[in-house]
């Protein structure tokens, strides 16, 4: 496997990323732009989801393409800040086109729950936190760790965070993932010491912490109806609609194989696909009735890759935030 120039989302063609984050309130929110449109498709598994405008994303609706996809921290109250970004988006001319020249921005978006982790039970969340996560947004590399949607978050009783990988096919189609890590599950197998996929690496992208195998606290129990972890796949492919939701339900491997368990009743698991259609799918001579379907069996393959190596480069980038002890100040032992 070989990692895109920036190992994030924003190797992906076409997207730009950008975060709010309020440290204090122990709480943030991330923002994936796509500025001409990406179709988009998503797959729900967790029990518990808060989300927006999932229903439009059905292949057989009528809107085809986003304008963006919001990950917010806040639980119910995040899903506001998708309306900053609408507002924002609205005053580029990005959106459904309307009459008279308006646009109706299509924002998809998903929060988890990291409410009362802050000063204040319910963090001050609110459409200007979508407005702000616009204004941050470039092509720069996703930073990981206590970050945008990332901020409060906790994965398996330690501290998560937000995270990003990619990977380049040798077809030259690029695919990745970001993930805001809230899970109830465990990313830390207590067998080891060390995250559960760590054998995914990419040319050392793990840095040196992942070396490191750590004792968990008596405290590392995660508390049941306060977890959710959402995240974006994305390539530079064309999909359909009916491609894009296969890819995400795909994606939703890697979070299997990151977190146990997953798709739990008290997660809200989701998954966004997002294909910003600059490279036509390799066709492969043979499958006359789906030609295509070997290219989508690889992105969708890279896709569930990414998003694992995602979710353990958020875990190991957290930095501990309040009473939320991180991975890299867990105390040491030996694995006998």
């Amino acid at each position: 496997m070989k990692a895109g120039q920036k190992n994030s989302l924003t190797d992906v063609a076409g997207i730009l990323v950008g975060h709010y984050s309020d440290i204090k309130a122990a709480c943030g929110t991330s923002v994936a732009l796509f500025p001409e449109g990406a179709t988009g498709g998503v797959d729900v598994r967790g029990s518990a989801p808060g989300t927006r405008e999932t229903d439009l994303l059905a292949p057989h609706n009528l809107v085809e393409r986003v304008q963006a996809i919001v990950l917010s921290g806040g639980s119910v109250y995040g899903l506001t800040a998708a309306d900053g970004v609408v507002r924002w988006l609205a005053q580029k001319g990005w959106g459904f086109p309307l009459q008279d020249k308006y646009v109706a921005p299509i924002v998809p978006a998903a929060a988890l729950f990291d409410l009362g982790r802050g000063e204040n039970f319910i963090p001050p969340v609110s459409a200007t936190w979508g407005e702000e996560a616009c204004k941050d947004a470039s092509n720069a590399p996703v930073k990981c760790g206590n970050t945008g949607a990332g901020t409060g978050a906790m994965a398996g009783g330690i501290k998560g965070g937000l995270g990003s990988a990619s990977e380049v096919l040798e077809s030259g189609i690029t695919v990745a993932a970001m993930v805001a890590v809230n899970s109830l599950g465990a990313v830390i197998d207590p067998a080891t010491g060390s995250p559960w996929e760590l054998r995914m690496q990419i040319a050392g992208e793990f840095g040196e912490i992942a070396q490191k195998k750590v004792q968990l606290p008596a405290t590392a129990i995660a508390q049941a109806c306060r977890n959710t972890t959402i995240g974006i796949v994305a390539t530079d492919a064309m999909l359909n609609k009916a491609q894009a939701q296969k890819i995400a339900q795909m994606a939703h491997d890697g979070y299997a194989r990151s977190i146990r368990p997953a798709h739990t009743m008290f997660d809200g698991d989701t998954i966004f696909c997002a294909a910003t259609n600059k490279k036509p799918l390799p066709s492969t001579p043979g499958f006359f009735a789906s030609p295509t379907a070997p290219a989508i069996n690889e992105i969708g393959s890279a896709a569930a890759d990414c998003m694992a190596r995602a979710i353990i480069r958020a875990v190991l980038s957290a930095e501990t935030l309040h009473n939320m002890i991180s991975f890299s100040d867990l105390k040491e032992y030996n694995v006998k």
